[in-house]
């Protein structure tokens, strides 16, 4: 449903490591973690490098790229648990955003869930769609399918290339120039709900 991209399953695994480790590399990872989280929010996220990362974690540069390749990898793992929690009220959630509402509304729904999320972490999903990484998230493919599944249950022709044509309005940098511009979150979600109700 979701991807793990704190890449735990590269530190040695099972009895091999001493609890010891174990303990400095949790250290190591909410050090690295923390750190990231501020500089995202202090500055451009697409301007933080990781050199600045392990600055501000106080961790060496070997040791943070054991754990993350780059500042993508690192702004998904800060995103994982906030996706996470839309994914699981759109899968058991009440209506309309969860199942037994009529697709539209649940997909104006979504849209609204959406802008919160955006609303909230901006920062983080800017940090981690850089370089176009967003399509190729596991989260982007969950999302994709669920926008499918309602287009596909309201028997709208062409889903699949609807599906991402209907989730283009949320790339963090068109919402990011929209609140620029000074439009509110309730606009945008007003707009995209109203675009919802209109093709489905």
């Amino acid at each position: 449903m979701n991807r793990r991209t704190d890449l735990l399953a590269g530190q040695p695994g099972g009895g091999d490591a001493p609890p010891r480790e174990r303990a400095d590399a949790a250290r190591n990872r909410t050090k690295v973690l923390d750190a990231a989280a501020g500089l995202f929010a202090a500055r451009d996220p697409r301007a933080v490098t990781m050199d600045d990362i392990a600055k501000a974690a106080g961790v060496g540069r070997g040791t943070l790229y054991r754990r993350y390749p780059d500042t993508t990898s690192i702004a998904l793992a800060l995103l994982d648990e906030h996706e996470r929690h839309v994914q699981e009220r759109l899968l058991r959630g009440d209506p309309p955003l969860g199942p037994g509402a009529p697709p539209a509304d649940r997909l104006a729904a979504f849209y609204a869930a959406m802008v919160e999320l955006l609303e909230a972490h901006i920062d983080l999903v800017l940090g981690a769609e850089a370089g176009g990484a967003r399509l190729t998230t596991g989260a982007y493919g969950f999302w994709r399918a669920h926008v499918r599944m309602l287009l596909a249950e309201a028997g709208t022709p062409g889903p699949d290339a609807l599906a991402d044509i209907l989730l283009a309005p949320l790339a963090s940098e068109v919402y990011a120039r929209q609140r620029e511009q000074g439009r509110t979150p309730e606009e945008i979600a007003g707009a995209l709900a109203r675009l919802a109700r209109r093709v489905l």
